[in-house]
């Protein structure tokens, strides 16, 4: 080998939920289990088993999840690494046959399932799905059911009790789905005089055709008055990435109302010109589907800016909570506010360094208990946050680390093709090409030099550098 390989083995097709499926898969985890009882490097987690060798080896209980187990097999660690990899790769063969696909990149042979789907996959590994209850005897022995097998849209436009429309979930969506992904009608920059805005989105509406200009027209507008195209725009228009003065106007995802606790998240794709909504946690079937327009902060600065740009007063789960618990959530959202100025502080980066990752470890146990165990894309950017101030000071091991962390987040609720998941990816290959790494070299560390040898909790106290 030479600077290292990528194997593994996919399984094609994925398992489904049915008892067939679930009962191999049992099977075969007790065999892993068994064989590897007196390896302090498998550790029995409490929704998978994991190889500490390597942070995406890992096994689910849920068999519906799971689409690959491989690594990329350095020089120096080929041996150990290798041999999980073949072991659990002969195990698998053994209980399903033909559908576990081996493949070796350095010999031509690529994996089935794309990385995205991977990605996600893996993602959904930390937090079970809620149980489905079979429709028929079909889907509870093989795991099918027809209906979601039609193609149909994970969503439908229906009332929503005190907010209009609004988009409902028609089936179960996981955690990381896709959910929609579209194209504005038009984009357009705010403008200052009220009147010559309306006449540039009345020319920008004459464009459309009839049926795109009554899906515009039928958008809740909660600013009426001489200027109802304007008041259309403000209502429903959301940034062309973050923030952009650029909005753009959907036929479908303009209709997904706010909550400050929502269950996914919007994403400007720049290449492909398109809005993606993402889960960023599981969305029970007939429950509405939400995204944030507020900018964070305690509920008292969140409602003022919600009912001022936006017309409405906020109601949602965290906004009507009981006045005790409102505090203690306010009190989150500040600390989060103090702990993200102090992180961005960039002379604190280079004289604190240790400080701001210790920073940045407290804002993501905050981000968790606030957001309910799903940050979504803020675990992202404070991922990034990680591993600027470790790449800043020449620690490439960390930084890789954090760029997984943070790559992983991204594909998860932005997909794989978003130009800042590119992004990410590329510093996760070579964290050397940030532009600050040279700057100082405090905690100079190649990116090899990641220890191999600890518990998950040992690594997660050396990752954040914990009693150093």
């Amino acid at each position: 080998m030479s600077m290292g390989d990528f194997i593994g083995f996919d399984m094609v097709p994925r398992l489904s939920r049915g008892s067939i499926d679930r009962r191999k898969w049992e099977n075969f985890l007790s065999s892993i289990k068994e064989h590897y009882q007196n390896d302090k490097q498998v550790e029995v987690k409490r929704n998978y088993i994991a190889f500490e060798s390597s942070p995406s080896l890992l096994l689910p209980f849920e068999c519906h999840k799971f689409l690959r187990f491989g690594a990329i097999v350095l020089e120096q660690e080929s041996g150990r690494l290798r041999d999980y990899i073949d072991t659990v790769s002969c195990v698998a063969i053994a209980n399903f046959g033909s559908r576990v696909h081996c493949w070796d990149e350095s010999s031509g042979v690529s994996g089935h399932h794309d990385q995205d789907e991977v990605e996600r996959s893996i993602l959904s590994y930390e937090q079970f799905d809620e149980p489905e209850i079979p429709t028929n005897t079909a889907q509870s022995v093989f795991g099918t059911d027809p209906a979601s097998e039609l193609n149909l849209p994970l969503y439908e436009i229906q009332p929503v009790l005190g907010k209009g429309k609004g988009l409902v979930a028609r089936f179960n969506i996981a955690k990381g789905q896709l959910i929609i992904s579209e194209k504005p009608f038009f984009t357009t920059a705010s403008a200052a005089n009220p009147t010559a805005m309306e006449r540039k989105l009345s020319i920008e509406l004459r464009k459309l055709p009839k049926d795109a200009q009554r899906q515009f027209l039928s958008l809740h507008n909660n600013f009426p008055g001489k200027q109802p195209f304007t008041g259309i725009v403000r209502t429903n228009a959301l940034p062309c990435g973050s923030g952009s003065s650029i909005g753009g106007i959907y036929p479908t995802i303009s209709r997904i109302n706010h909550s400050c606790l929502p269950s996914a998240h919007n994403s400007w794709d720049s290449a492909s010109g398109y809005e993606n909504i993402h889960a960023v946690r599981f969305i029970n079937a007939g429950e509405e589907i939400t995204i944030s327009y507020d900018h964070g902060g305690p509920s008292d600065e969140r409602r003022h800016h919600l009912k001022k740009s936006f017309g409405f007063d906020c109601d949602c789960r965290i906004c009507s909570r009981q006045p005790v618990e409102l505090q203690k959530s306010d009190q989150r959202r500040r600390q989060i506010q103090r702990l993200d100025a102090a992180i961005g502080n960039g002379n604190r980066v280079l004289n604190s360094p240790g400080d701001c990752l210790k920073d940045c470890q407290a804002l993501l146990q905050i981000l968790e208990e606030e957001y309910e165990g799903s940050p979504g894309a803020l675990a992202a950017r404070l991922y990034y946050d990680s591993f600027q101030i470790s790449i800043s000071h020449g620690d490439q091991a960390r930084a890789r680390i954090f760029a997984e962390r943070a790559h992983r987040a991204r594909v998860a609720y932005e997909g794989v093709n978003n130009p800042e998941t590119k992004r990410v990816q590329k510093l996760k290959e070579d964290p050397t090409r940030h532009a600050s790494f040279g700057i100082s070299t405090k905690w100079k560390r190649s990116k090899e030099e990641v220890p191999r040898e600890l518990s998950s909790d040992e690594f997660e106290k050396w990752l954040w550098r914990q009693g150093i």
